[in-house]
């Protein structure tokens, strides 16, 4: 396995190994790697002959006063990750690598983005665009693996890849969760033991919706209510979003006719965690 950190090194990687006919497959991640990025790497091990992984910490989706500087990293262990899951190539480059001097361009994707993340973080979703974009450009994928997790994000790069025409196959993968239902985070370590114990109310909401919607409630704003009073005994809780949208146009649904996804933000002390939950007939 090697580690590319030039722009230029990876681009000529990715032409030769396209034109000896193989074919690449691509996880994109900031590092501090996890049993959830492990699963996303293992799915593209099997979808390509060669196996893509970047680590980059991208700061054009940060916004001010957010994380960027504190963010996790470890690269010697996410090597290790990489390597135990059958990756080829690390691509690692620097800030400076992907934004030189000068560097003005953007990719922004419109209405999927405006709800949700989108509507209490405003550039997050340029920042993702143009930096998945160029990541595009740069390794040359035939297919890329994301998360779940992240679900506005997978819409997102969905409709991007769609409108600019990439002809890269983009493929979503169930969130990995921790042995009690926590969702796997890299944004897990910053939580005490005791935040990371009151976490737990967000996929303890998320199973109280599912049974009230198994049960028959198709009225959002009920299932809404009902994720909110679980979220809200938890005295570290300060929920940014508790919302019910349709899976495709993110846009809000007042009432389930087939398929929905409620979507949580909730900040756990000062650690903002997400998850979701598809509900379907």
């Amino acid at each position: 396995m090697n580690t590319i950190k030039s722009v230029s090194d990876m681009q000529q990687w990715a032409c030769a190994t396209r034109e000896a006919g193989k074919r690449i497959a691509f996880v994109p991640t900031m590092g501090f790697l996890h049993e959830g990025h492990v699963a996303l790497m293992r799915e593209g091990k099997g979808r390509g002959d060669y196996l893509v992984v970047s680590i980059f910490v991208n700061p054009t989706q940060f916004g001010v006063g957010e994380d960027y500087e504190d963010y996790p990293r470890d690269l010697e262990e996410d090597t290790e990750k990489v390597s135990s899951a059958g990756g080829n190539i690390i691509f690692a480059p620097s800030a400076k690598e992907m934004y030189p001097s000068g560097y003005q361009t953007f990719v922004a994707v419109e209405k999927v983005t405006q709800n949700l993340c989108g509507a209490s973080r405003s550039t997050h979703f340029q920042g993702v665009t143009t930096v998945v974009a160029k990541l595009f450009n740069i390794v040359k994928p035939h297919v890329a693996i994301f998360g779940e997790k992240d679900y506005q994000q997978l819409v997102t790069i969905r409709q991007m890849t769609r409108d600019l025409n990439f002809d890269i196959e983009i493929i979503g993968m169930p969130t990995i969760r921790e042995e009690d239902g926590l969702a796997m985070s890299s944004r897990n370590k910053y939580l005490s033991p005791e935040e990371r114990k009151q976490a737990l109310c967000l996929f303890n909401a998320l199973n109280q919706v599912e049974k009230l919607f198994r049960g028959g409630e198709k009225n959002s704003k009920k299932l809404i209510d009902r994720a909110a009073t679980i979220i809200r005994v938890q005295s570290a809780a300060d929920i940014d979003y508790v919302k019910v949208c349709h899976p495709e146009t993110i846009e809000d649904l007042e009432w389930i006719d087939d398929r929905a996804l409620m979507a949580l933000a909730v900040k756990i002390g000062k650690t903002r965690l997400i998850d979701n939950l598809v509900l379907k007939n």
